[in-house]
């Protein structure tokens, strides 16, 4: 019988800092209001002092699914590059589905080229536009 693990979060939240506002004033009030979730951000759960890679190691694993929230400015960042790494690790690690994508924006193919796992994850899901986005604006995976 498989045993059900317990996480310390319900997801941790990958983003790049130039999408906070969205973060804070969106993706919050929706997963911790209305859902109850229990999310961990980098600016308030990561244990001061700590490596920030084992931070970035320790909370990914600590939680239910990692939720990445794509613009360009998270593919410019080599820490958000770090924690989807460490993500799509944990994916293909645990045969699970534990990688949630919300795209802000419209990325083209081409950019994700250096994401190949993300590349082709976008391929095999379902995506829906979020509403308030630009054009399509988010895709969840």
């Amino acid at each position: 019988m498989r045993q059900h693990k317990k996480y310390e979060y319900d997801a941790f939240v990958s983003y790049n800092t130039h999408d906070q506002e969205w973060v804070i004033n969106e993706l919050l009030p929706t997963l911790e209001d209305k859902y109850h979730w229990r999310l961990c951000l980098h600016h308030c759960d990561f244990e001061p002092g700590k490596c920030i890679l084992k931070n970035i190691v320790q909370n990914i694993y600590a939680s239910r699914k990692t939720i990445c929230v794509i613009t360009h400015h998270y593919l410019e960042s080599e820490w958000c590059s770090k924690e989807m790494q460490v993500a799509s690790f944990r994916l293909f690690d645990e045969h699970m589905d534990v990688l949630v994508l919300i795209f802000l924006e419209h990325i083209p193919s081409d950019s994700l080229s250096p994401y190949r796992r993300m590349k082709k994850l976008v391929k095999k899901k379902t995506s829906h536009v979020a509403p308030g986005g630009e054009g399509d604006s988010a895709v969840l995976a």
